[in-house]
């Protein structure tokens, strides 16, 4: 099997794998909690019993738009997690306040990340051009598609890295509603699934970047060996 239909292939595991999150997250909204506390009120909670006071909870447009940014220090949810009461908005709430742990705490895969973003945001505006370009050109020229092959591999290494802030982020927001019985056994254990879930959309994307790579010096050794 070529490295093309492994791309394919797990493309479009991504997709199924992106419907069967939204299902589960929309399914889990509908299992709303007796307590009533909202997705807000719990990241709230969970943020001070980290010690932690300076990180703002915000309302975000969109549906699963969820994310914490440490530029500004906000746990921006989206309006179903913010207002919601229920197993989903819970689990979403407690994994973005995930990451507001990890910054406070210094945790390292997170930091990395974050002193990866502005590199990340400059090379994403031009490295498919270059790619591009460096096919068109890969009978005159290597360069420009060795160019556009080490900003995609600095691409693939952003989406590996990714995987051990979302996984811990999850673990702690899991263990701290464990914990602090915010849930029940049965409500935990959807939470663990919409989790899991969300989980394994970055797990394809690192694996999809990987393969593309690796295809993307497929050809640029071909083209070498032509040479």
């Amino acid at each position: 099997m070529g490295l093309y239909s492994v791309s394919i292939i797990i493309f479009i595991l991504s997709l199924i794998v992106q419907f069967i999150l939204k299902s589960r997250i929309e399914y889990f909204s509908r299992s709303y909690l007796s307590s009533g506390r909202t997705g807000a009120e719990i990241a709230e909670q969970m943020l001070n019993d980290n010690g932690i006071y300076d990180v703002k909870i915000v309302s975000t447009d969109g549906f699963l738009t969820d994310y914490y940014n440490p530029v500004d220090r906000t746990v921006n949810l989206s309006p179903n997690t913010y207002n919601g009461s229920n197993v989903a908005a819970i689990a979403v709430a407690a994994h973005e306040c995930g990451h507001a742990v990890q910054h406070a705490r210094g945790y390292a895969f997170l930091q990395l990340r974050s002193a990866m973003v502005p590199m990340l945001t400059i090379s994403s505006k031009y490295m498919m051009w270059i790619i591009f370009l460096g096919i068109m050109m890969i009978r005159t020229s290597l360069v420009p598609l060795q160019i556009g092959i080490g900003l995609f591999a600095l691409t693939t290494l952003f989406s590996f890295i990714t995987l051990p802030v979302e996984f811990n982020a999850s673990s702690r927001a899991l263990s701290w509603i464990k914990n602090n019985r915010v849930l029940d056994f049965r409500e935990y254990r959807q939470a663990n699934e919409a989790l899991t879930w969300a989980a394994m959309t970055y797990v394809l994307a690192a694996i999809g970047s990987l393969a593309e790579l690796l295809r993307l010096i497929s050809i640029l050794n071909n083209n070498r060996r032509n040479d």
